[in-house]
């Protein structure tokens, strides 16, 4: 999102974030993952596996828990903490990010249980426990998971103790902890295991999760504590706006990086223009063209609305929220995405 777009949210007086906005973004967040193992299926002619959609799901709200939490702890260092106005804000972006990293391990467990349960290709009733000791200590994918929930208790610690004794823990401590947690599925997924340009992959894939989380996450924070402080939001605002500039280049320049490092081997001796036409008829491949026309309709709404701030022709926040729920939709795809058999 632009600074111009950003410094629009202040010139709709009666806008307002919706009530209770976050639980709307992250059933679009699902509800876009469950579509885009729909359509990978659809594409690949062969019907998911139970086993598969719960996998995903479970990571698509790991995902949305981990990005609530990066958010919360960006807008945390965004606040002026000498600024009176600040202080009441800091308290609820506390309070929230304990909960929101209370939920996150919660669905990073749910993660281990459903994954265990799907190598074993078993219901989860029926998983034993000896299995899942097996499959998260043993296994590739396990021992990823388990990184990532030792990760992400790490975060709950921080969290709660930012609550309790914020000098103990300053907000960039939760936010580098948080964004580790957050690149750490991706980087021991599907990029790790990339034989060619290796290095490239997992870089590549850690820059642009971790880029995507502080993006969505810091804006949906804004919205949602921020908005409604006019004199707040004018001081926050220009500082998350060179943020986002930044980082919408990372998720832009990363995707396509990364998009060519994993194209699948056997396309490798393939004409370019056959082997292109190929992949997008893959589900990877519709896969990954809708989530980059997701991105191409967030940068062109930001666009619309700095060319319209100047009039107020429009709800400025609201579109701000639909910005918001397009890039839970991009979260969503990008959920399915890294379950399919080349993901990015």
């Amino acid at each position: 999102m632009s600074q111009g777009t950003l410094m629009a949210l202040t010139a709709s007086g009666r806008a307002r974030p919706a009530l209770h906005p976050v639980g709307w973004w992250a059933a679009v967040a699902v509800g876009a993952t469950v579509a885009g193992i729909l359509l990978a299926a659809a594409a690949d002619g062969v019907p998911p596996a139970a086993s598969a959609v719960a996998v995903t799901v479970s990571r698509a709200a790991m995902v949305v828990a981990g990005v609530a939490v990066v958010g919360l702890a960006v807008l945390e260092v965004l606040l002026p903490h000498g600024d009176r106005r600040a202080a009441p804000v800091l308290a609820r972006t506390g309070e929230a990010a304990a909960v929101a990293a209370g939920a996150w391990l919660v669905t990073v467990l749910f993660a281990i249980v459903f994954g265990a349960a799907a190598a074993f290709a078993r219901p989860v009733t029926a998983l034993e426990p000896d299995e899942l000791v097996t499959w998260a200590t043993r296994l590739g994918a396990g021992q990823g998971m388990l990184l990532v929930a030792c990760a992400t208790a790490v975060v709950v610690a921080c969290a709660v103790a930012r609550v309790r004794r914020p000098e103990v823990v300053p907000p960039r401590v939760l936010l580098a902890a948080a964004l580790f947690a957050v690149i750490t599925p991706a980087v021991t997924g599907h990029a790790a295991a990339a034989h060619a340009f290796q290095v490239v992959a997992v870089v590549g894939v850690g820059v642009h999760v971790a880029a995507a989380a502080a993006w969505v996450g810091g804006l949906g924070a804004i919205l949602v504590l921020v908005a409604s402080r006019r004199g707040l939001l004018v001081a926050v605002l220009p500082r998350f706006s060179r943020l986002a500039a930044v980082c919408l280049f990372a998720v832009a320049a990363t995707g396509v990086l990364t998009a060519a490092v994993r194209l699948p081997p056997a396309l490798a001796h393939v004409r370019w223009e056959a082997a292109v036409q190929l992949y997008l008829t893959s589900g990877t491949g519709q896969l990954l063209l809708a989530k980059t026309a997701a991105l191409v309709v967030i940068g062109c709404l930001g666009w619309l609305t700095r060319c319209r701030m100047a009039r107020s022709r429009m709800p400025l926040l609201l579109w701000a929220g639909y910005e918001v729920a397009l890039m839970a939709v991009a979260l969503g795809l990008a959920a399915a995405l890294t379950q399919t058999g080349s993901g990015h």
